[in-house]
């Protein structure tokens, strides 16, 4: 059991002491102000108190214990500023301060430490600029100053520390051009720069750092071509240059990295092909989305077999896919979407496939869901939306347990989905179910709606590769009647849209079986009846779209009990009866209802009793309140335009009917002949006239 409580001032008087380890208890509270002073702890040559509560500011009087070695109070809540104290340690070999509320800036006396290997200060609140007076500590084995809010320059200073392997300034905000010497120094192992605003371009000298396994650049401002130099960085594991403007192609000579298993050159402006050397690496990750590439695929890229993580979306990549990635058993994410990829899907995925995310939306892909897919046992995601794939409902797709995500939208599906199964509990993971814009039949699935566990209870289950899964989402769905772009999916998101299709028939009541459902989109389709107001146990509910069908009846009173609706779309139906009043629904506006002619009430100006309290009768939609006209026409306007043309037209209808000219026209509406038998009634009628004359 760990130790409570603060650190008694008395344990000052352990003058014996060589050595203090109270880390990772509960202790609280300030450090006791005095604790090296007056011969006290003179002997100690290592403080430990990492991982409690500790909190105020770090005694100045640490700097009055000469034989200090090392210092790790790390992982508490100690605030106030570094203590230029401690630049009077000289013994000291380590001093980690990291994860606390350190403010203010680096005092430049830490460069009085010549013989301190391992300093580490990220993840405090640390200012201003990086002490020219680091360089002096020539024995620095590491130096980690990330997560703070460090500005200026890179201190061209740093190339002195001839010893360092790790160098991580990330997510600071520090600024100018990558120091060349930082690129001569052949001792580095470890550079991470990334999420800063540097700029310029990457230094040639790169070539020198033979000993480089870890280079994190990204999140800059970088630009220019990548060297071609990089290929001679033999002993590079890890290259991360996205986030930047780096233009040009990549270079072929990144095909030399023998050791390279992690490539990551997304979001730059990098154009040109992927070149073939590519399948000479041992990659485990290949990410090179948002570029400008173009091209197909090189056939070498079937090489990869240990790739464990393809990321090529939004690129111009071309041609067909080819079926080996289907075979990469050690696959996991497969995303090549918003590019122009066109034929099959690969149809060869074997047994023991380990895909979790597959994202293929974008392209121009035909033919058919390959059916192998269901040797996918861990599939959590499968987006294949926007392309031209034919083929029914993947009932089959049933089968995978933890497929979470199904997007299918804007394709040429058809057939009915109410077909029988044998699944007795179909897709109980499932959270996003998107099949819009196709051509599906029939009614409802009222099957799913019974079984959509995820979206009937809080699932609890720990779904496998979960982080995984959630770190490369990429789905863009319609959300509250916009496009959006998805790039997490938390446990609590849940969505259905079966918009424009050609469902028919009602709703089911088994739809309020989805309680925690988030997002409900069936707009146009055919749906007839009421209603159902089992909608109202949808207590989740937050959007809500039934427009561009052939709904009738009231709008159900339960629907008030949605507490978290904010979007609602009713409008052209053939719904009736006055609009439920509740606080919820004072929110939605005309737009909600328009183009149902019976309904009434607010916020429709229609009202749904006249002043002798009698019932109206349902009237046409209102004109000029409800819908109005052009910008411009008024209902005057229009009447006086709608007079003035029924004077001229009775005229002129007059003219054509008693001369029968133009003939022409005669005919087309009156009928062949016409003007014949209008000339053989005059030649009977003017005898009569004469005779009365």
């Amino acid at each position: 059991m760990g130790l409570e409580g603060s650190i008694p001032p008395e344990i000052g008087n352990l003058s014996f002491l060589v050595s203090l380890d109270l880390s990772l208890n509960s202790l609280c509270g300030p450090l006791p102000k005095d604790i090296c002073r007056h011969n006290n702890l003179q002997r100690l040559e290592a403080l430990y108190l990492f991982s409690n509560k500790l909190e105020g500011e770090i005694p100045l009087s640490l700097g009055e214990c000469p034989q200090l070695e090392f210092i790790n109070l790390s992982y508490n809540n100690f605030g106030g500023h570094v203590p230029s104290q401690i630049g009077n340690i000289t013994q000291l070999k380590a001093l980690d301060l990291s994860w606390n509320n350190q403010r203010g800036t680096i005092p430049k006396e830490i460069g009085n430490l010549h013989n301190l290997r391992y300093m580490k200060l990220e993840s405090n609140q640390l200012i201003g600029s990086i002490p020219r007076e680091v360089g002096n500590m020539t024995a620095l084995y590491e130096l980690q100053l990330r997560n703070n809010s460090l500005s200026g320059v890179i201190p061209q200073e740093i190339h002195h520390l001839h010893n360092l392997r790790e160098l991580d300034f990330s997510s600071n905000k520090l600024s100018g051009t990558l120091p060349p010497s930082i690129f001569n120094m052949s001792s580095l192992k470890m550079i991470d720069l990334s999420s800063n605003t540097l700029s310029g371009a990457l230094p040639s000298e790169i070539e020198y750092m033979n000993e480089l396994d870890i280079l994190e650049l990204d999140n800059n401002a970088l630009i220019g071509p990548i060297p071609s130099t990089v290929g001679n960085l033999s002993s590079l594991y890890h290259l991360n240059l996205g986030s930047n403007k780096f233009n040009g192609s990549i270079p072929s000579t990144i095909g030399n990295l023998s050791n390279l298993g992690h490539l990551y050159l997304d979001s730059n402006k990098l154009n040109g092909q992927i070149p073939s050397t590519i399948g000479n690496l041992p990659l485990d990750i290949l990410h090179l989305s948002s570029n400008k590439l173009i091209g197909e695929l090189p056939s070498s890229i079937c090489n990869l077999t240990s790739l464990d993580t393809l990321l090529l979306s939004n690129n111009t990549l071309e041609g067909i896919i080819p079926q080996c990635f289907g075979n990469l058993s050690s696959l996991v994410i497969f995303h090549l979407n918003k590019n122009q990829f066109r034929g099959h899907i690969p149809s060869t995925f074997s047994k023991g496939c380990s895909l979790v995310s597959i994202n293929l939306n974008g392209n121009e892909l035909q033919g058919q869901l390959p059916k192998s897919l269901i040797n996918c046992q861990s599939l959590q995601g499968l987006d294949i939306g926007n392309n031209r794939i034919q083929d029914e409902f993947p009932f089959w797709m049933d089968y995978l347990p933890w497929l979470r995500v199904l997007v299918l939208r804007s394709n040429k599906f058809d057939g009915n989905m109410s077909l029988p199964s044998q699944t007795k509990i179909p897709f109980p993971n499932l959270q996003v179910l998107d099949i819009s814009q196709n051509r599906f039949v029939g009614s409802l699935p009222q099957r799913y709606f019974k079984n959509f566990k995820a979206m009937i209870e809080v699932n609890e289950t720990n779904l496998s590769n979960d982080d995984t899964f959630r770190l490369y989402v990429e789905m863009r769905l319609t959300l509250k009647g916009l496009d959006q772009l998805l790039e997490r999916l938390l446990s609590a998101f849940t969505t259905i849209d079966l918009s424009s299709n050609r469902f028919s028939g009602s709703i089911p009541d088994s739809i309020g079986n989805l309680k925690i459902l988030k997002y409900f989109n069936l707009s146009h389709n055919n749906l007839i009846g009421n209603i159902p107001s089992s909608l109202g146990s949808m207590s989740e509910l937050e959007s809500l779209d039934l427009s561009m069908n052939k709904l009738d009846g009231a709008i159900p009173s339960e629907l008030t009990r949605l507490t978290f609706l904010s979007t609602l779309n009713l409008s052209m139906n053939n719904l009736v009866g006055q609009i439920p009043q509740s606080t919820q629904f004072s929110t939605f506006v005309n737009d909600s209802y328009m183009g149902n002619r019976g309904l009434c009430g607010v916020p429709l100006t229609r009202k749904c009793k006249e002043e002798n309290g009698q019932w109206m009768k349902p009237e046409e939609e209102e004109d000029d309140d409800e819908y109005g006209f052009i910008d411009g026409f008024g209902w005057r306007s229009v009447v006086m335009g709608y007079g003035s043309g029924f004077i001229v037209g009775i005229g002129i209808g007059y003219i054509i009917i008693r001369k029968a000219r133009p003939r022409w026209l005669v005919e087309f509406f009156f009928g062949v002949g016409y003007n014949y038998k209008m000339k053989k009634r005059h030649s009977r009628a003017t005898p009569t006239r004469r005779r009365r004359t």
